[in-house]
């Protein structure tokens, strides 16, 4: 099992036979970028990292948007030598072995598809919360827009009709092809970019921003402890899901034009623009309104999204506050004036998340793709549409697994599971830099980590640091994933893999697809 690595060659090859069409530049990966890492963190997520860290949210957003760099060094190097899709779970397969790589694969396709279907609830609230409400005075019954498993008590409804049907028509627009994705896709990006940035410039020019209410800058802390989740790097453990999705450029290297040169623009400049544009837009939601965290016994704050903190939010002192708002920034926009402002950039939100959804279905496609290309999964999942060129079976299998998601389950505690599974994979693909650097340093590479052997060991360092400052509810979901993803592979994958079958390289990519149903 570990000896089954594939080599660099064998990979390469079976991606010139069967792949994907290039229709990809550098300026679309850096939006597509853009577009995966900005969304649900600022515009969800903003509230929860407050109930964490207080003010410290914006070193959370840089301790997180420091360990996504160094990561994005080593993803850049690597999808510059192996310009394939699968990301980490290809990278790991010409590393350290087929079972490891299966257990990567395993995580992203858990990462994906709860990350998916958490952000389509984040939007189904904003279109029956802004949109319906605000603007049409309509209010959505729960029976149809929240799911029936709601966590904390809470009463629930039957289906969450909007995240099931913005799911559905964001699988539909993938499976017509990727670059007319990209062009939607780019559309959004501008929105929500032009939206963020009139926030940044209204609250850090309002009358009622003040540096006094950035203090105590670290009301819980900077570690919060073991298993609690807060303090400022309890809270970058949880906005670490704000940048869930950069490394979906990567599986995007198959369909890139000169990916050599593309990718590494890609991942690097947009993972730089977002960063820089959380920590100020964070700047500004404290600096107008206050952040600082409603306090449980002993000084310790209220778990964010917990039935103790809604509690505390229900009360009248606490009903303005950042940490209380399910929307926070038109929130902020709101309380300090600007109402109408504040309902449009709800809007843009709203127009925003389903290029989130968007990447991240795209991503959890191309990891399956190129594992049933492997034949770690049945080989007819892999079947390129003959006029869209796209995978469309695993595209629309996976776009049905998001909606139903997104339909009958909550939000809660999901950013963090799905956390567990991209610290993981982000892990691995360090661990396959550094075997890399060592097995293979004559390989020509296109781009090169400067201090390899020091970003590399950084990055390891830092996603098992961030690991160990999740809720352990989160940190015991990975291990309990891969057992099942163990039983699956020991029971269908082992022995149907193309490297047991002694099939490699060009070989395996001109295998004749089974026959569709019907035919």
């Amino acid at each position: 099992m570990f000896a089954r690595v594939k080599s660099l060659d064998a990979i390469l090859a079976t991606a010139e036979k069967k792949s994907l069409h290039r229709s990809l530049g550098a300026f679309q990966l850096t939006l597509l970028g853009i577009g995966s890492v900005i969304g649900t963190g600022i515009f969800v997520l903003t509230a929860a990292g407050a109930q964490k860290a207080g003010p410290g949210l914006m070193l959370a957003f840089a301790i997180a948007g420091l360990i996504c760099i160094v990561a994005a060094l080593c993803y850049a190097e690597i999808a510059s030598m192996i310009p394939v899709a699968g990301s980490a779970y290809t990278y790991s397969y010409a590393t350290v072995g087929e079972l490891l790589a299966w257990t990567v694969g395993w995580a992203l396709i858990m990462e994906y598809a709860i990350a998916g279907a958490a952000v389509s609830v984040g939007w189904s609230g904003y279109f029956s919360g802004t949109i319906l409400d605000q603007f049409f005075h309509v209010h959505l019954p729960a029976a149809l827009s929240a799911g029936p498993l709601v966590l904390g008590g809470a009463p629930g409804g039957f289906i969450n009709l909007p995240a099931f049907l913005i799911a559905g028509l964001v699988t539909c627009l993938l499976i017509v092809g990727t670059s007319e994705s990209a062009k939607v896709n780019a559309v959004l990006v501008m929105i929500k970019v032009v939206a963020l940035t009139v926030f940044i410039a209204l609250t850090l020019t309002s009358p009622s921003f003040s540096a006094a209410k950035f203090n105590p800058f670290l009301p819980a802390g900077m570690f919060g402890g073991f298993g609690t989740g807060v303090g400022a790097v309890g809270a970058a453990a949880t906005i670490f899901f704000a940048y869930v999705g950069f490394d979906a450029v990567s599986t995007a290297a198959e369909e890139t034009i000169n990916p050599q040169r593309n990718v590494p623009i890609g991942l690097i400049g947009s993972l730089l623009f977002c960063t820089v544009f959380y920590i100020v837009v964070a700047a500004g939601a404290v600096g107008t309104l206050g952040g600082q965290p409603i306090m449980g016994p002993g000084g310790v704050p209220f778990p964010a999204g917990s039935e103790e903190l809604a509690r505390q939010c229900a009360l009248p002192q606490y009903a303005k506050e950042l940490v209380c708002s399910k929307e926070a920034l038109a929130h902020v926009l709101r309380t300090i004036g600007f109402t109408k402002i504040g309902n449009m950039l709800g809007v843009a939100a709203f127009l925003a998340l389903p290029s989130v959804i968007l990447m991240l279905i795209f991503g959890q496609t191309r990891i399956f793709f190129v594992m049933s290309r492997d034949g770690l999964l049945p080989e007819r999942l892999s079947k390129v549409h003959p006029k869209f060129r796209t995978p469309h079976i695993m595209t629309a299998l996976t776009g049905g697994l998001v909606a139903l998601g997104g339909a009958f389950f909550p939000v809660g505690q999901l950013a963090d599971i799905s956390n567990a599974g991209t610290l993981y994979a982000f892990m691995m693909v360090a661990v396959a830099l550094l075997v890399l650097r060592s097995r293979d340093p004559g390989r020509k590479r296109h781009f090169r980590v400067p201090a390899a052997w020091l970003v590399a060991p950084a990055t390891i360092i830092g996603c098992v640091f961030l690991f160990f400052n999740l809720p352990y509810q989160a940190m015991l979901f990975l291990p309990g994933w891969g057992l099942l993803g163990l039983v699956v592979y020991f029971l269908y994958s082992r022995n149907h893999s193309h490297l047991a079958r002694g099939i490699e390289g060009s070989e395996a990519a001109e295998m004749p697809a089974p026959p569709t149903p019907g035919t």
